[in-house]
């Protein structure tokens, strides 16, 4: 009787609906799941308003190299696509600094998850030292393996605070910070990976409130000081040679607002990590013009990575329009702010979510998102790398979490460093194949 009754409520608790948290379904009740054939099939995309964009291919090759996934490179006449970082490559060992490349995300890059790799190889073939910028005080400086960071005496500030953030004194990253006394920010470098245990030039980037004084002291010896009285511009100081551990350090408490300390090396290659927990990019929007101008000038860059969209999709939305018009007017709005550089928007990765009946599939928001990232480009004029398809596409998610060692987390959105690894070699990949057939087309062009 036992046995009957529980049987009869199971049965009926098969007729209920499928009960969610959040974007978690939980799985249905079905007692002839191990015998039944699975019938279901995931939904497939619906088209939407956007139109079907043509792949924009070099001119020298009818189509991508086999095994990559290639940039797609919308740029129009003034060529703010990936030329002029591959201009700089060319010219990288007449540059009197190194070749830089500011890489902004969300979470799927923090702590240096994903760039610490890229760098790494980046360096490996062009030259570079350093880890690159840092920011002053950092929620994860534990986390990151790539540098040592320690820190004292600083009021931190991050757009994602709901109270007492000023927006109109934020930097790129989306911070600043303010000298609450004795304050210091203490780098040393680490033998994680290659290249990254010394650099050859640490700055310091801050504005001014009052005439202040700035300390560094290299290797915990040599200390040298700065006096700055330029008033509320950014600007930096700047120290040199074979650097392995850097402090800098205030003693005016509220005499600055302080941004981040970079280490790198006098050419080279730089990557700069600038990555904010639960943004959707957008919040690039507010940092003001002025300011972005500023760090243009006072630290060129020659790359910008726009790598968003894990804190934006979800398995019900299939238009993105809002956000659409959100990006499109930060990839203007850096343009402008950026002459110099190009700018590449990374498709966002793949993310799986357990259906009613247990199994894991890519979110549906997800592909419609990424349709709307390239129109992002598309319409911005700028490049795009569809990282859901280098991934592997459909299902690349929990191949990485069962891979052994795994390469990305239970949640099935994020990566780890082994994962990191896996990923950027593809991204470098196609940087490389790019490169090169801008310097075919260089050489086709000087022939003629």
């Amino acid at each position: 009787m036992l046995t009957v009754l529980v049987i009869g409520i199971l049965w009926l608790l098969s007729y209920l609906p499928v009960i969610e948290f959040g974007e978690t379904a939980l799985r249905r009740v079905d007692l002839l799941s191990d015998i039944r054939q699975d019938e279901f099939e995931q939904s497939e995309v619906v088209e939407d308003s956007l139109p079907n964009l043509p792949l924009v291919k070099p001119e020298f090759v009818d189509s991508c190299k086999s095994g990559l996934t290639c940039i797609e490179d919308f740029s129009d006449s003034l060529q703010r696509g990936m030329l002029p970082f591959y201009a700089a490559l060319s010219q990288i060992d007449s540059l009197d600094r190194p070749v830089r490349i500011a890489y902004l995300g969300d979470s799927f890059i923090e702590g240096d998850i994903f760039t610490a790799h890229l760098r790494s190889l980046l360096q490996e073939r062009w030259g570079g030292k350093g880890v690159g910028w840092v920011d002053i005080t950092s929620q994860v400086y534990g986390f990151r393996p790539t540098v040592t960071h320690s820190f004292h005496g600083w009021e931190s500030h991050i757009s994602t605070d709901s109270v007492g953030f000023d927006r109109t004194l934020q930097g790129l990253s989306g911070r600043y910070f303010i000298p609450a006394g004795q304050a210091y920010v203490d780098l040393r470098g680490k033998k994680y990976l290659p290249h990254l245990d010394t650099c050859d030039v640490s700055t310091f980037y801050f504005k001014a409130k009052s005439p202040v004084e700035l300390t560094s002291q290299v290797n915990g010896s040599s200390h040298q000081r700065f006096y700055a009285d330029t008033i509320g511009r950014l600007q930096q100081c700047r120290v040199e040679g074979r650097i392995g551990r850097v402090r800098w350090q205030v003693s005016q408490p509220d005499a600055m607002i302080a941004y981040g300390v970079a280490m790198e090396g006098t050419s080279g290659i730089t990557v700069d990590n600038f990555s904010l927990r639960g943004s959707s990019g957008l919040s690039l929007a507010g940092v003001p013009m002025s300011h972005l101008r500023q760090f243009s000038s006072v630290r060129p860059y020659d790359l910008l990575v726009l790598q968003f969209g894990l804190n934006v999709a979800n398995k019900r939305q299939r238009n993105y329009e809002s956000y659409y018009t959100g990006m499109l007017h930060v990839v203007k709005q850096l343009k402008h702010a950026f002459p110099d550089a190009g700018i590449l928007v990374v498709g966002v990765g793949d993310r799986s979510v357990k259906d009613e009946f247990g199994e894991l599939h890519t979110m549906d928001g997800i592909k419609h998102l990424i349709r709307y990232q390239r129109q992002i480009a598309a319409d911005g004029a700028v490049a795009f790398w569809n990282l859901y398809e280098a991934m592997g596409g459909d299902g690349s998610m929990p191949q990485m979490v069962k891979a052994n060692p795994p390469m990305a987390n239970l949640d099935y959105t994020h990566i780890n460093f082994r994962g990191g690894e896996h990923l950027a070699h593809f991204l470098y990949e196609t940087i490389c194949y790019g490169y090169e057939q801008y310097e075919k087309r260089k050489a086709y062009e000087a022939a003629w």
